[in-house]
């Protein structure tokens, strides 16, 4: 190039320079992405710390470990590496978090499901990398850009497809640890950010090179107190029922099944009678002195999938049961749907002497694609002729679930719902006083049951509503709107649970904001992605 051809370097360009150098070194840290030999164990190692921090183990401080892992492994990392990592890790993770799929319905479902959810860890994980411009800049925003990414990731893997499946997320392996209490501000996305910005801090902690001598001691113990005051942040909430203070007398029923498995739909009567049966002998406790007579009665998911409203056998004997309960029974029920081939997946009120109440009917609203509904049935049949296994595609409600049962207003949700945020609190925003979950675990085992009971627990706490589980099988229970489990049942047992309940009808700050906070941090990783390719962009000029 000839001395004609120089010109001075503008201040834009001596700034993507400065980009591209901050790529490379961070604060003194490693010059590049960790090795190879270290990534590898470091993705695997990453989705077992973030296994454990979930039921039935419950070691929640892991998940921290199990973030710092996947951001150290990902940063500066090519983005096909860093997808392989990401998937990596989310293969240990899921794989068997989500075991439980595999007990009655063979591998292929347990596979493709573990397979998938782990394909939004590796889309995590490119974001990572891509924003490695942005954290090397930024230094101290490496905890923040954690979180955002976190919480985008979630939003997406609970939507799309069909609706989504949230399993597994952040928040939901916390229901032991103070960040729980979080949830009444900001509801599950504001526990799972807090969650991915302490992973956050702890990244940056091992990734800096600290000075020789105290300072570096004191560098430690600064991020060390940051750590325990972000965690430590959560016991400052409060806690508890928003207003109310009625209490009210709930018996949940777990009658069991005779054979855990899939083929307990082939049992129905037996299911049925075990309900109804459980519930007179309490009725004969009752009626001894020996018990309070409860103001409601709850029996779990699939307690009677004979439909008890053209089944006149069926309706008798639950009548018979709520009749010498003298309390409304909600049942969850299998009702036919307004088309043949169609069936719903509800919760009915059965009152004493008058039977089933119509008007107090809930349909669940997100029927489970390709366990109680099969969406593009001929393309999934290419795939699995297992889907014909699901004969009867359940219709979708279109209501919250509030129902009035006189002694209270219950917010019903059934099975997995519990999982989507806006399901449970659409109840609470239509004037449901508790929270109801209906389950039904016969087709999976404890470790499912433990971590639905969770979810449970932070929808306690996210809106300041005492809650139950009723499950068929186990585990069944009642949480106190600070988390608290009380009455737990064992698994694959029968068991009737009698407790007072404190009724509520206030609103915590997460139930008036809503999905917002969600928002605003899936915004902010959305604008984190655009500032990496503007910095990216920048850099590559000048290269």
């Amino acid at each position: 190039m000839g001395a004609g051809n120089l010109r001075p370097v503008t201040v834009g360009e001596r700034d993507a320079v400065r980009v591209g150098r901050d790529v490379a070194s961070v604060a003194g840290g490693p010059a590049g992405p960790v090795p190879v030999w270290w990534a590898v164990p470091g993705a695997v190692l990453s989705g077992l710390a973030l296994l454990v921090a979930f039921a039935p183990y419950g070691w929640w401080p892991l998940a921290l470990v199990g973030v710092a892992l996947l951001a150290a492994v990902a940063h500066r990392r090519r983005l096909p590496a860093a997808a392989g990592l990401g998937f990596l890790t989310g293969v240990v993770f899921f794989a068997p978090l989500l075991a439980w799929t595999n007990l009655h319905t063979g591998y292929l479902p347990w596979v493709l499901l573990s397979v998938f959810q782990a394909g939004y860890v590796a889309v995590l994980a490119v974001a990572s990398a891509w924003v490695s411009p942005v954290v090397d800049r930024l230094r101290w925003g490496w905890p923040v850009v954690t979180g955002v990414l976190w919480v985008g990731q979630e939003a997406l893997r609970g939507r799309v497809p069909f609706g989504g499946f949230p399993w597994g997320r952040l928040a939901f392996g916390q229901d032991d640890s103070p960040v729980l209490r979080l949830a009444a501000v900001g509801g599950a996305p504001l526990v799972t950010f807090t969650v991915a910005v302490l992973g956050g801090l702890l990244v940056w902690l091992g990734w800096r090179r600290w000075p020789a001598g105290r300072s570096a001691w004191r560098s430690v113990a600064a991020v060390a107190v940051a750590v325990v005051a972000v965690a430590g942040v959560g016991l400052l909430v409060p806690v508890g029922v928003r207003g109310g203070g009625d209490r009210v007398t709930v018996a949940i029923v777990q009658g069991n099944v005779p054979r855990l498995g899939l083929d307990f739909n082939a049992q129905r009567q037996a299911v049925l009678t075990n309900h109804v049966e459980a519930t007179l002998r309490l009725a004969a406790r009752v009626d001894g002195g020996t018990q309070q007579r409860p103001d409601l009665v709850v029996w779990p998911e699939n307690s009677s999938d004979i439909d008890p409203l053209r089944d006149a056998g069926a309706g008798a004997r639950i009548s018979q049961a709520a009749d010498a309960v003298g309390a409304p029974i909600l049942v969850g029920a299998v009702l036919a749907g307004d088309q043949p081939g169609q069936v719903r997946n509800a919760g009915i009120l059965w009152r004493p002497g008058s039977g089933a109440d119509l008007g107090q009917v809930y349909t669940k609203r997100h029927p489970v694609p390709f366990a109680e509904y099969v969406p593009m049935r001929r393309l999934a049949r290419m795939v699995s002729a297992q889907v014909d296994r699901v004969r009867a595609d359940f219709v979708a409600g279109t209501e919250p679930g509030v129902l009035a049962t006189g002694p209270a207003v219950v917010g019903d949700v059934i099975c997995f719902e519990v999982a989507y945020d806006a399901l449970v609190r659409d109840t609470v925003v239509g004037g449901a006083q508790l929270l109801v979950v209906q389950t039904n675990n016969a087709t999976f085992d404890v470790a499912e049951a433990r971590q639905q009971l969770a979810m449970v627990r932070l929808r306690a706490v996210e809106h300041g509503r005492a809650a139950l589980m009723a499950s068929t099988v186990g585990v069944s229970g009642f949480v106190t709107p600070d988390g608290r489990v009380l009455g737990a049942t064992g698994f694959n047992t029968e068991a009737v649970v009698v407790r007072q309940m404190q009724l509520g009808d206030g609103r915590t700050v997460a139930t008036r904001v809503g999905v917002w906070p969600e928002v605003a941090l899936t915004v902010s990783a959305c604008a984190v992605l655009v500032a990496a390719a503007v910095l990216r962009r920048r850099a590559g000029r000048v290269r």
